[in-house]
C-alpha cells in the first residue's frame, strides 16, 4: 500500500488498568469495544479499531495488554547473554528480546505490547493520574522509549481529587516527554479530542494533514448529530402540541378518562424521543439514571403530569391545570375551540381546576356548547423540552467508556439560563396547536416547516448557552 495512503497506526499502551480500552471506546464512540472493568489485566490480546474519513481508513488504534512487570523485564534484558546489547540502539535491543524464549514465556504480555509498538507510527501512553509514582513506571517508560516511537502521554482521571498531575508532569519531563494531554476517558471535556489529535500531529508532523482531516470529520459529525437531536426534540414537541382529545358532554369521569388517554400518548411520545436520543448517541437505557427524575424500565419514574414533579421543576401551572389540580393531569380544556384561559373570565376558570369547571358548568359550559377538546398545557411543553435538552447536554459530555449509569441531578426549578424558551410558546408550537391533523398526516409540509423552525430555535439557544 502507498505509504501516503496507508492508515496511521497508533498503539495505546500503559500499565494495567489505566484506561486504555476506555480511551478506544471514547474515541470510537463504541461502548462495545473490548472489555472495561476494575480488574487489572482485562485486555489480554492486541485489539484494533479503525477511524474513517469519507469512507477511507485514516487511523488504526491498537489496544494493547497492560505492562505487568516492567521492572523484572528490564532486569532480564540487562542480564541477557549478549552483554554487548547495551551498545545497540533501543529498537535493536527490543527486537532481540522479542526473538528470545522470554517473549513467549514469562514476559509474553510485555512482548505483545513492544511488538505492536515497533509496528506503529506513534503511541498514546495512558496514565491513571491517581496512581502513586512508583519505580515500575520509570522502568516502563524506559522500555517504551527503546522502541524509538513517539510517545504522547495521556493523563486520565485528572478530575479526581487524588490525581497527582503536577508530579506526573515532572516525571514525564525528566523522561523527555513534554507534550502531554489531559483526557478524561469517562467524561472528556469540550475540545479534548481536538487537542489530543493536534498534539499528536506535532509529534508526527508528516501525518498532520490526515489528523486535521480526522478532527474536522469528527467535529462535523458532532454538529450533524446535535442538529439531528434538536430535530428529534422539535418533532416530539410539535406532535404533542398538535395532539388533543375531543369529548362530548360534561361528565367528569368521561373527561378524566379522555385526559388520561391524552397524557399517556404524551408519555409514550416523550419515551420515543428519549430512546431515539440514546440511540443517536450510541447509548442504551441502561446508561441513564436520573436522580429525583429516575428512569425505571425505560420510563421516567416521576410522572410528567404529577403535580409534585411540576413543582420540583418549577413548571408552574397556576392553581392547577383545568381539572388537573385534582388528578395531576396537566391539560387545558377547550370549548368549541376556545381555550380556557384565553380571556379574563376563562383565565380564572382554568386556574381553579376542574372543580371550578363544575362550579361554573351549567351557566358557562352550556353557553359554549357540548363539545370539549383537551390538550396539554404550555407548561407541560416547556417541561418536555427541558427534560430532553437536559438529557442531550448530559449525553454530549459522556464518554462511551463510562460504566456507571449517567446521573442527572434533579433541579429545584428550571434554571432561566437553560429554559427552552421565555414567555409564550414559539411560533412553531403555536401553529401546531391549531393543526391536530398533522398527527394523521405527518408528511404535511406545514408540519415539516414547523419542526425545522423549532429545531433551529433550539439549536440557537444551545449555541448561545455554550458560548
Amino acid at each position: 500500500m502507498n505509504a501516503a495512503r496507508a492508515p496511521l497506526r497508533i498503539a495505546v499502551v500503559g500499565h494495567t488498568n489505566t484506561g486504555k480500552t476506555s480511551l478506544l471506546r471514547t474515541l470510537t464512540r463504541d461502548r462495545r469495544f473490548g472489555e472495561v472493568s476494575f480488574r487489572p489485566g482485562t485486555t489480554r490480546h492486541v485489539e484494533m479499531a479503525r477511524l474513517l474519513v469519507n469512507g477511507r481508513v485514516v487511523l488504526e488504534l491498537y489496544d494493547t495488554p497492560g505492562l505487568e512487570d516492567p521492572i523484572a523485564l528490564l532486569e532480564q534484558m540487562d542480564g541477557m547473554k549478549v552483554r554487548a546489547a547495551k551498545r545497540l540502539d533501543g529498537p535493536t535491543r527490543i527486537a532481540r528480546f522479542l526473538q528470545s524464549e522470554w517473549a513467549t514465556g514469562r514476559f509474553e504480555q510485555e512482548a505483545k505490547v513492544l511488538r505492536q509498538l515497533l509496528q506503529s507510527d506513534a503511541a498514546f501512553y495512558v496514565i491513571d493520574a491517581r496512581d502513586p509514582i512508583l519505580g515500575k513506571y520509570r522502568d516502563e517508560l524506559e522500555l517504551l522509549s527503546w522502541c524509538g516511537v513517539p510517545l504522547l502521554p495521556l493523563l486520565n482521571f485528572v478530575a479526581d481529587e487524588r490525581a497527582a498531575e503536577d508530579r506526573w508532569r515532572t516525571v514525564l519531563a525528566r523522561a523527555g516527554l513534554h507534550a502531554i494531554v489531559r483526557f478524561d476517558t469517562v467524561a472528556p471535556g469540550q475540545g479534548s479530542e481536538r487537542l489530543l489529535y493536534e498534539k499528536l500531529a506535532t509529534l508526527i508532523d508528516g501525518h498532520r494533514e490526515r489528523l486535521l482531516a480526522l478532527i474536522e470529520s469528527h467535529e462535523q459529525d458532532a454538529r450533524h448529530r446535535r442538529q439531528a437531536a434538536f430535530g428529534l426534540i422539535a418533532e416530539m414537541l410539535v406532535d404533542v402540541a398538535a395532539d388533543r382529545a375531543t369529548v362530548r358532554g360534561r361528565d367528569e369521569a368521561v373527561l378524566a378518562e379522555a385526559a388520561g388517554r391524552l397524557n399517556q400518548r404524551v408519555r409514550e411520545r416523550e419515551q420515543q424521543c428519549l430512546e431515539a436520543l440514546l440511540d443517536l448517541y450510541r447509548f442504551t437505557r441502561e446508561d441513564i439514571e436520573l436522580h429525583e427524575l429516575p428512569i425505571r424500565e425505560g420510563r421516567w419514574e416521576n410522572d410528567l403530569f404529577d403535580p409534585d414533579t411540576l413543582r420540583l421543576l418549577g413548571a408552574r401551572i397556576g392553581g392547577g391545570a383545568a381539572f388537573g389540580a385534582a388528578g395531576g393531569l396537566g391539560v387545558d380544556v377547550m370549548f368549541g375551540g376556545l381555550t380556557l384561559g384565553a380571556g379574563t373570565a376563562m383565565g380564572a376558570l382554568a386556574g381553579g381546576g376542574f372543580q371550578t369547571v363544575r362550579h361554573y358548568g351549567n351557566r358557562l359550559v352550556g353557553a359554549l356548547g357540548g363539545e370539549q377538546q383537551l390538550r396539554v398545557r404550555d407548561s407541560i411543553l416547556q417541561l418536555l423540552a427541558w427534560r430532553q435538552l437536559q438529557l442531550l447536554r448530559a449525553l454530549e459530555g459522556r464518554g462511551h467508556a463510562a460504566t456507571a449509569a449517567l446521573a442527572l441531578q434533579g433541579q429545584a426549578g428550571i434554571p432561566e439560563a437553560v429554559a427552552p424558551w421565555k414567555g409564550a410558546l414559539p411560533v412553531a408550537l403555536r401553529r401546531a396547536r391549531t393543526r391536530p391533523e398533522w398527527l394523521d398526516e405527518p408528511e404535511t409540509g406545514g408540519r415539516h416547516d414547523a419542526i425545522r423552525a423549532l429545531q433551529a430555535e433550539l439549536g440557537a439557544g444551545h449555541e448561545s448557552e455554550r458560548t
